[in-house]
């Protein structure tokens, strides 16, 4: 009978790794390839990020809103020796790349999943607090000290994203006109909200087709949530890849032996 157990399980140990072991090599092969790609959109996703705190520096001033980028530009980098590496093991029976992809894949789960929080976090954060700054800045805009930080803040805003004031171009009518120097009667908003194909543009509301109406916060807000999203899912998905990754070359490790470690043989020592 216990003999009989044996054969069972033997035949059923000789099943499983007549199926499971070419299946993991294949994925791992496959997953590998993936990982390539998705080294870069990940890449993508962490320039991104840098590139918006960069350009919009004035307006996150005391946060760390960049080191999710710096996190996935990282994570990008070691995704390409972890997918050469999954291509390797899956071809090669090798117990030190097995063990290296292992702690590759380890570290990667660390970064992707620290950057996924904090890129949710701050798509939070910064979106409640976008108002307040812009709220400040465009109240504070001065035409007659237009090289003060503020006013040229809000003019590069205005010019980069092709937009006037905060909710629409409307809002700079609360704007004191005793401090532009100009008629009560006669309502202006600043030159930056003209429209690039009208070089005659002074910011005259009796032209309105001549400038930008819509608010900067809108759009504002728009990339911050594209961008912080897009790093979001990146990381969520690669995490999940990565756990393939990772139990394709568990399977592997598991039916492989120890032969090629010979460090820890007895006679090593003798």
């Amino acid at each position: 009978m216990r003999r009989l157990r044996v054969l069972v399980w033997s035949s059923l140990w000789r099943y499983e790794d007549s199926c499971l072991r070419p299946f993991a090599q294949t994925l791992l092969r496959f997953l590998g390839f993936v990982l390539w790609g998705a080294a870069a959109a990940l890449a993508l996703g962490g320039v991104f990020v840098i590139l918006l705190y960069e350009n919009y520096r004035f307006l996150f001033q005391g946060s760390f809103m960049s080191l999710p980028g710096w996190l996935a530009a990282a994570g990008a980098l070691i995704l390409l020796p972890t997918g050469v590496l999954a291509i390797s093991v899956s071809t090669k029976k090798s117990r030190y790349q097995q063990g290296t992809l292992m702690y590759l894949l380890l570290i990667l789960l660390c970064l992707e999943v620290s950057s996924a929080v904090m890129a949710r976090f701050y798509s939070i954060r910064m979106t409640s607090e976008l108002k307040n700054t812009m709220d400040h800045l465009v109240y504070q805009y001065n035409r007659t000290h237009s090289q003060a930080s503020g006013s040229r803040a809000v003019d590069a805003i205005q010019r980069k994203l092709h937009c006037c004031a905060i909710q629409n171009y409307t809002d700079w009518l609360n704007v004191t006109t005793a401090a532009w120097n100009i008629p009560a009667e006669k309502g202006r908003v600043p030159e930056s909200c003209c429209k690039d194909k009208y070089s005659h543009c002074r910011g005259d509301l009796d032209h309105l087709e001549e400038i930008h109406q819509e608010g900067c916060l809108k759009k504002l807000e728009g990339l911050l949530n594209f961008v912080m999203v897009y790093v979001f899912w990146c990381c969520i998905v690669l995490s999940v890849l990565e756990l393939f990754v990772g139990v394709s070359n568990g399977i592997l490790m598991r039916h492989q032996s120890f032969r090629d470690l010979r460090i820890l043989d007895s006679s090593s020592f003798s």
